[in-house]
């Protein structure tokens, strides 16, 4: 009797749970699908798994996300004094003014005139970002998907505690599971010190390992300082970052460090992300008037838009603009990402800009860091192949994060190509507009491929049976990893 009210329960359970997918959260197909036949073959477990891994944020999450960001007349109207007008889109960017319009419609303003620094090595970028840091005037805005309590970790935290102290408003966001590792008196230092400390999508009672929203992690990383110095991109604060992880050395990343008009949108990811967690009741206006939007000097002449995106939103704004610039492309598209696990529309954009003789170049890491995440890409790797894509496999870990478009547009930001990036994390990326850091950057491109093994058709009829096999497996739930 106890094992027939057990199964009732276990229907009842999935029914309830298919429903709440479909009417309630509105997950995509391929997605309710992957989550329905966990919930089959793995009974009461798929249950947990969906609880933990599955569940949507809620409607209250959403609205006060919705609800803390920098949305008023007066600020808007005092933030676009600087940026763009429709002519400059027009004028200036009539080959490109559709991609433009894209991610605006998205939310992201063009900001012209700035001035941007490539780094291909986390060592690089640290040292340029400590340089900064100290010498801060006014105020540092940072937020890190994992900031960890190692050598680099250390290094970097006692220049922010030394600031605060010297009475520089320091505020710091970190992920709640991205740096997991992390005890959290390594960030009560900085507490102790002045400046204030945030987490973010805390856990339930302050358990760490018990956290109904480990699925949604905010993956980006953005510093602003004073105002006017912005980084984001693929390095977070940890050793291996640094290359001191033998197992995945050497790691290639790419980051970016951006003065001018751009680091205004960075400045508001930044906000609106403290303002949500820290729940600010601050009129917009206060942040323009309190220093935190100072005029810039501008000295460069890179046109940028800051795209971002989230689970709080329907629409996934970074993947689009990326369909959009591949939709776009003319002569040749170059991608590196560290795991590529495209979903059906961005798969679809892919083939219809081979279709139409596009060049196209894939780059992934020889050296994985999830063994099963690297079998799906694999898979996905060996059909496009067979399309004619050209793949190279770094030798190495590659975790950089980037999108070249013929000779005028790159992308470089925090976005995996898949699914997890697009739908379930928060993210950034930049679009630049420039010949000179489109042919800088295609160099740098150039140059990894002498470190890549090329993997052509015959590399992927190698592979064991047994590898094709759990390739297979995996890929099924690829839309959930």
């Amino acid at each position: 009797m106890l094992g027939l009210w057990l199964f009732i329960a276990y229907i009842s359970l999935n029914f309830l749970l298919f429903i709440s997918m479909v009417f309630l959260e509105r997950k995509k197909l391929s997605t309710v699908i992957s989550w329905t036949t966990i919930l089959t073959i793995l009974p009461y477990f798929g249950f947990v798994l969906y609880l933990v891994f599955g569940s949507g944020l809620s409607i209250r999450v959403r609205r006060m996300i919705t609800r803390h960001k920098l949305y008023e007349s007066g600020y808007d109207e005092a933030i676009n004094d600087y940026l763009m007008s429709d002519n400059q889109i027009w004028n200036e960017f009539k080959d490109d003014a559709s991609l433009v319009s894209c991610a605006y419609k998205y939310g992201s303003v063009l900001c012209l005139n700035n001035k941007v620094k490539i780094f291909l090595w986390g060592k690089d970028k640290i040292d340029a970002l400590i340089t900064d840091l100290e010498n801060a005037k006014q105020s540092i805005n940072m937020e890190y998907y994992i900031f960890e309590d190692d050598e680099v970790g250390k290094r970097v935290m006692n220049v922010l505690v030394k600031k605060a102290r010297e009475g520089v408003k320091v505020r710091f966001i970190y992920d709640s599971i991205g740096s997991l590792h992390a005890p959290r008196r390594f960030f009560r230092r900085l507490k102790k010190a002045g400046g204030e400390v945030a987490e973010f999508f805390p856990p339930f009672a302050h358990i760490r390992l018990i956290n109904l929203k480990l699925n949604y992690r905010n993956h980006k990383k953005i510093v602003v300082i004073d105002g006017k110095i912005g980084y984001t991109g693929g390095i977070n604060i940890r050793d291996d970052h640094m290359g001191k992880k033998k197992k995945l050395s050497p790691w290639r990343d790419t980051h970016v460090r951006i003065e001018g008009l751009g680091v205004y949108p960075l400045q508001n990811c930044f906000l609106n992300d403290w303002r949500y967690i820290r729940k600010e009741k601050y009129a917009p206006l206060y942040y323009i008037e309190n220093g935190y939007f100072p005029i810039p000097d501008l000295a460069g002449n890179i046109a940028l838009q800051v795209v971002t995106s989230g689970p709080d939103s329907p629409i996934q704004g970074i993947k689009e603009t990326f369909i959009k610039m591949i939709t776009n492309a003319e002569k040749e598209i170059c991608i590196q990402t560290p795991y590529f696990i495209p979903d059906e529309a961005f798969a679809t954009a892919l083939r219809i800009a081979l279709a139409s003789g596009v060049k196209v170049k894939i780059m992934v890491p020889r050296k994985p860091d999830h063994r099963t995440v690297y079998w799906v890409t694999l898979s996905y790797l060996k059909e496009f192949v067979d399309l004619g894509v050209e793949v190279y496999l770094y030798n190495g870990f590659l975790h950089s994060k980037t999108i070249i478009v013929d000779d005028n547009k790159l992308s470089i930001g925090t976005c995996n190509l898949d699914n997890r990036s697009f739908g379930l994390n928060f993210e950034d990326t930049v679009l630049f507009y420039s010949k000179d850091l489109t042919s800088e950057y295609k160099g740098y491109y150039k140059e990894d491929e002498k470190h890549c093994l090329y993997a052509d058709k015959a590399f992927f009829k190698r592979k064991r049976p047994l590898t094709r096999f759990l390739q297979a497996i995996f890929r099924l739930f690829s839309e959930i990893f």
